[in-house]
């Protein structure tokens, strides 16, 4: 006998011993019983979600109108043996096959079955006179099918959101992506330029500057798209500093005055407000770079009880700039419309202004 049989038989020794075997076995029995039917009904479970997750089938619509067929000999089978045991899996069929239809197959397809098994059960009912319990069930079969029906259009909906989601996503990081090559982009083509222009007229020292300048370019370029990449998981600095900051690169850059005036009481904004207010001054100072060399720029930031307001502007520049066209403002512009703000941009009477006011 094994050492665990003989301790339990050892511990109720007011027992006979066939007595005790028997009682042992029933117990490994009932154990083993019980361990089987939570497994089977872990199994069904497991089931029943791989089925809750699977795509609708109204997307294959090569198979819908099979599975409708075979959905609807399934209604008429469960109806014909309820009429004939009387039973309760027989319901349980059908009103599993109502939900499947409702969760699975469009409208058109659904519909047809939902009918055909009100109607076999008043033909039931009106053949074998249960009208009363047919009555009660068809309550039942039209209950579980709008709960299906519902939990269906819930996924829809869901998916909807979710694919809205990922094209928001996507809107914004093309407009990160936007400003950070505008910004870098842009000023190293400066150089560049300026370079190539320097080394034909034998000027080595101050192309060498240039391109120096443009590799310096270059790597904050980098810095600031790993700076967007990771701006979801870091602090990003205030906004006054982040500002200051742009200003400096900005005379770095252009050997030009950018001057900031910030009034109003200083406070931390939204990260997604202090991120496109810092946007729209990095396109602005880029365009001015671009569309107005030589050219000094102000930065004016005021702070206000409930919204904030930047002003980016420049006096026009006696040298032609680069044309324009690209897509700057409309970055600028979506940016400001889903904060609820808004954004003007054009000329003044003595050049040219961006003016962004968002809510805060």
């Amino acid at each position: 006998m094994p050492r665990p049989l003989m301790d339990h038989v050892a511990s109720r020794p007011s027992e006979p011993v066939g007595v005790s075997r028997k009682g042992v076995a029933f117990g490994v029995l009932v154990r083993t019983i019980t361990s089987r039917a939570s497994r089977i009904t872990i199994a069904a479970r497991q089931s029943l979600r791989a089925i809750a997750a699977r795509p609708p089938i109204a997307a294959i619509t090569s198979r819908a109108p099979v599975m409708a067929i075979a959905l609807g000999l399934s209604v008429v089978l469960a109806i014909i043996l309820d009429a004939v045991v009387d039973g309760g899996p027989a319901l349980a069929v059908l009103l599993y096959c109502l939900g499947i239809s409702a969760v699975r197959l469009p409208l058109r397809h659904s519909v047809p079955i939902g009918v055909l098994a009100v109607g076999g059960l008043l033909v039931e009912g009106a053949i074998y006179g249960r009208l009363g319990r047919d009555l009660s069930l068809i309550l039942s079969a039209c209950l579980v099918f709008l709960v299906a029906y519902s939990v269906k259009e819930r996924r829809a909906a869901r998916a909807a959101e979710a694919r809205e989601a990922v094209l928001a996503e996507r809107a914004r990081i093309a407009r990160e992506i936007h400003d950070i090559l505008a910004h870098s982009l842009s000023a190293q083509l400066v150089h560049l330029e300026g370079a190539k222009l320097l080394l034909r007229a034998d000027k080595t020292d101050e192309a060498l500057d240039r391109v120096v300048r443009a590799r310096d370019l270059a790597k904050s370029g980098l810095e600031e798209a790993r700076r967007a990449v990771s701006a979801l998981r870091e602090d990003a600095p205030a906004l006054p500093q982040a500002l200051r900051t742009l200003a400096e690169e900005f005379q770095a850059t252009t050997d030009r005055a950018c001057t900031l005036h910030v009034s109003g009481t200083e406070h931390r904004l939204p990260p997604e407000t202090e991120l496109a207010l810092l946007r729209t001054a990095q396109e602005a100072l880029t365009n001015v770079r671009r569309h107005a060399p030589g050219s000094p720029a102000t930065i004016s930031l005021v702070y206000e009880p409930g919204s904030c307001d930047l002003r980016i502007t420049n006096p026009a520049a006696a040298e032609r700039g680069t044309p324009g066209g690209g897509y700057g403002l409309v970055g600028m512009s979506e940016r400001a419309e889903l904060l609820g703000g808004t954004l003007s941009a054009g000329e003044t009477t003595d050049g040219f202004r961006v003016h962004l006011w968002v809510p805060a």
